[in-house]
């Protein structure tokens, strides 16, 4: 039997999903509104992780390092499938450095979630057909992580001095990132490029 953990932030469809998958034989052993970066030890056994891709916190240690040791997963890990919305290229390169192994289009339809679960148990990877333009346009995602972590903090509400102080950086060189920022998505202003990065899903 496939062991799989749901993480996704809408209690709704977070219940729904789990329920989808019961309905086709998977068992759901845990359900989580975000990801968690809990010890190994504290997880249940899980093959695949069902996770919504904007669930994903963006970190420089992928969450998937963090996974257990599991008999079915790719490479004898846990598996990350990331459910990824089409039109949000950030969100799905995200979920890509996050380590994913399989992307399913939340739009897609019950057999191609089901059958993604079942490849990533069995050490496979899977990826969306509808999802290929999503992927050509994350891979033209302008922006440095340097440049989207400042982005990320100020569309936090962080000022220019808490940036600086978070990523030990001057507060010279962060209004430079900004300025590259706004000039590579071709905002007017910063509050501007948060509104483009946002729409994109990259923050």
């Amino acid at each position: 039997m496939i062991r799989v953990t749901v993480v996704y932030e809408a209690q709704l469809l977070r219940i729904a999903l789990e329920e989808l998958l019961r309905s086709s034989g998977i068992h759901v052993v845990s359900s989580l509104p975000r990801w968690s970066h809990a010890p190994a030890a504290e997880r249940p056994e899980t093959d695949v992780y069902v996770a919504d891709a904007e669930c994903l916190p963006p970190s420089v240690v992928p969450p998937t390092a963090c996974l257990p040791s599991s008999p079915a997963g790719a490479a004898g890990r846990s598996a990350l499938l990331a459910l990824v919305p089409g039109q949000r290229p950030g969100v799905l390169r995200r979920a890509h450095e996050a380590g994913a192994a399989g992307f399913v289009d939340k739009d897609s339809p019950k057999c191609r979630l089901v059958e993604a679960v079942h490849r990533l148990a069995r050490g496979e990877r899977f990826i969306d057909d509808t999802l290929a333009l999503g992927f050509l346009q994350a891979a033209e995602m302008p922006l440095t992580r340097r440049e989207l972590s400042v982005l990320s903090l100020a569309a936090n509400g962080a000022p220019i001095s808490e940036i600086a102080a978070t990523l030990f950086l001057s507060k010279g060189t962060v209004r430079n990132y900004m300025a590259s920022v706004i000039r590579k998505v071709g905002a007017r202003n910063r509050v501007d490029a948060i509104r483009i990065a946002q729409g994109a899903g990259w923050t």
